[in-house]
């Protein structure tokens, strides 16, 4: 069984918009680029994150690399893991080159993680 709190429950402090966002990132903080011990959110992978009220979610995000070797498959782990967020609708996510990703799009937490705070 899911063990990710549903909007049902947590409708009553924030939009179920917002709630929805926080699930959304959630799940992204799940997925890890399988050459990088850190998740795509906290790398500054995922670039935007869009969600209505009725469930969309529009997620754009980059790879550390065009030839990156999991191209096809870590945008469909993001899909799959938003879908199975019981509210959502529909998901798209698109697969963007520009800004090209860099190691400043990362949270102080992955730099720590890799050892790169200065």
């Amino acid at each position: 069984m899911d063990d990710t709190p549903q909007l049902s429950e947590q409708a009553t402090e924030k939009t179920r918009d917002q709630i929805l966002f926080d699930l959304v990132v959630e799940r992204l903080r799940l997925i890890y680029d399988p050459e990088i011990p850190v998740n795509i959110y906290e790398l500054g992978l995922v670039y935007s994150i869009k969600t209505t009220e009725d469930g969309l979610v529009e997620i754009a995000m980059t790879l550390t690399s065009p030839n990156c070797p999991v191209a096809e498959e870590l945008p469909n782990s993001v899909y799959t893991n938003v879908m199975s967020i019981d509210f959502v609708t529909k998901c798209t996510v698109e697969l963007v080159w520009e800004p090209p990703w860099d190691p400043s799009r990362m949270t102080d937490e992955a730099k720590v993680q890799l050892d790169m705070f200065y």
